[in-house]
């Protein structure tokens, strides 16, 4: 069982995170926005973090580069989720320091596919 923080914004995303993450049997919160994330996640040490790119106040790329800037949050594991799934993109988030990215919509099976990869690895 990991812990999981969901740093999500569109509701109808985060409720279907929220049950396949129950369904799997993992502990998670949430936040709709990427203000505060970097003190939340300091706070809780998530296994790995299911991170939005486009968030309101804080983009998800600046809470990756705040995570990655901090020593002690270096090693938690982060899943870029992105609608803007261009190859720019991709390149981008892997650039400033994600473990793994996913384009949306996603397939629930290549979500877990790829949370399992990242959780293999704590």
């Amino acid at each position: 069982m990991a812990n999981i923080l969901v740093i999500e914004d569109e509701d109808n995303i985060a409720v279907a995170l929220d049950f396949l993450l129950t369904r799997d049997g993992h502990r998670h919160d949430r936040l709709a926005t990427g203000k505060g994330a970097v003190s939340c996640i300091r706070a809780t040490r998530p296994d790995l973090v299911l991170l939005d790119v486009m968030l309101p106040e804080v983009s998800g790329y600046q809470v990756l580069q705040d995570m990655r800037a901090d020593p002690d949050l270096a090693q938690v594991r982060v899943l870029l989720m992105t609608a803007r799934g261009s190859v720019v993109e991709h390149r981008k988030g892997m650039a400033l320091g994600a473990d793994g990215f996913i384009a949306k919509p996603f397939e629930l099976a290549e979500l877990r596919a790829e949370m399992a990869r990242l959780l293999d690895g704590r």
